[in-house]
């Protein structure tokens, strides 16, 4: 055991210090602290600690909402206070555009934030049946461990998805195939909740009596999924859901299946959507570019501003959803949406597309190098790139501004997970 004092946070919220020389990450200290702490993983040059006390608190503590903070992995900040949560994050991206692509921003943008509870429409809970806790346990990985924290509320979910954890819990110890049953699958919509169950054995008489029992007691949507995700179905009621969040601003409903990726917080999504569009600002009669579309978030709002926008996405499904929302949506005319692999995207490829005014990239947290590499003289004079990775978006920063000419006009963070190491983030580049 030794003692330090924190300098900084990391990308995954661990307090940083020195030692001999080396990097210490230490997990639950916050900057300035004096702590108390052990290693656990050595290597050359950093080393993994524990925090074992600490010895001088930092102002920005604060006592953590959730019982089982620190065992469970789920989140990983909620000691700090949320203000300080988004200026860290903002830190982040910062220090990752300075040093990864050697591009700073003309204009720091106002961080987009929202309520720090209850936020979370979207989740993978495990359940395991462990008789030797009493019997099933449902909820997110311990810390640094396969195992399944012992928890009976969560508080990023909503209050009445969190209340459905104790529940779920009595529900399969009377399963038959409790142990047959590793995973539920939350999904939060407008007006039906959906709980997805991996069954990996077939319900019993009794078992599909008992889960038509909880849907109805709980008014849930029960579906189950015997294999990847494509193969879930509705259960009870045995009519498909009507899942879908809304973009009032924009008069659109964005309809989901319970399985698709979607954002998991749709108030900060809202805000998302609304800076987005101001950022990316489409002209009626201009011909728009959404990369890496899914649902058509973005492309179905950017329509409704009466620009000609194409929506690429490699999901067959997604694309499918999308045009259907689209349809839904009255805005067959002005989007329409294509299948195709953007991590293979070249110049020829993008050429065929034809040329676009102004383009939207929204990735996955692999970023989108090959496409930003394949861009030409022809390129879209305005892209606005929404991240979910600061170091992937800092990288393609790089392309955008010392190969392709563009200016990093601004940057921001967007704090969609508060309590996470997460940050997303958004970025203007302008060109000629």
């Amino acid at each position: 055991m030794y003692t330090l004092t924190v300098e900084s946070l990391d990308q995954e919220g661990r307090g940083v210090a020195r030692r001999d020389g080396k990097a210490v990450f230490v997990e639950g200290a916050l900057p300035g602290e004096l702590v108390s702490c052990s290693t656990y993983r050595s290597k050359p040059t950093y080393e993994l600690a524990s925090l074992e006390a600490i010895l001088r608190p930092s102002a920005l503590r604060v006592a953590p909402r959730c019982p089982c903070f620190g065992r469970c992995g789920g989140c990983s900040m909620q000691h700090l206070e949320a203000r300080a949560q988004v200026a860290i994050k903002q830190r982040v991206l910062e220090d990752a555009l300075r040093h990864i692509g050697k591009v700073r921003p003309e204009q720091m943008l106002p961080a987009i934030h929202g309520l720090p509870w209850g936020y979370r429409h979207r989740a993978r809970l495990t359940a395991r049946y462990v008789p030797k806790k009493g019997g099933s346990l449902v909820g997110f990985h311990e810390r640094r461990s396969s195992y399944v924290t012992d928890m009976a509320s969560c508080e990023v979910m909503p209050p009445r998805i969190s209340r459905l954890i104790r529940p779920l819990r009595e529900l399969i110890n009377r399963l038959s195939i409790r142990a047959r049953l590793p995973q539920i699958e939350v999904a939060v919509g407008e007006e039906a909740d959906v709980l997805v169950l991996r069954v990996l054995e077939a319900l019993s008489e009794a078992d599909a009596a008992l889960l038509r029992e909880f849907a109805d007691a709980h008014r849930v949507h029960l579906y189950l999924q015997p294999r990847g995700p494509e193969s879930a179905y509705p259960f009870h009621p045995p009519r498909a859901a009507d899942l879908y969040y809304a973009l009032p601003e924009f008069n659109l409903k964005i309809g989901f299946s319970p399985t698709d990726f979607t954002q998991v917080n749709h108030a900060v999504n809202q805000v998302l959507v609304r800076r987005t569009l101001s950022l990316l600002d489409p002209q009626p009669g201009e011909r728009v570019a959404d990369m890496y579309c899914g649902l058509g978030n973005f492309t179905l709002a950017i329509a409704r501003r009466g620009a000609a926008v194409v929506g690429f996405e490699s999901s067959p499904e997604l694309v499918a959803r999308a045009t259907a929302n689209a349809a839904a949506n009255g805005l067959s005319e002005v989007a329409r949406f294509l299948e195709m692999d953007l991590y293979r995207m070249d110049g020829a490829r993008l050429a065929e597309l034809g040329r676009f005014d102004r383009m939207l990239v929204d990735p996955p947290r692999d970023g989108a190098v090959e496409l930003v590499k394949a861009l030409a003289d022809d390129a879209p004079r305005r892209i606005v790139y929404v991240s979910c990775g600061p170091a992937t978006l800092a990288r393609d920063a790089a392309v955008l501004v010392h190969a392709r000419g563009y200016a990093l006009r601004a940057a921001g963070i967007v704090n969609m997970f508060p309590h996470t190491s997460h940050v997303e983030s958004i970025a203007v580049f302008d060109r000629g």
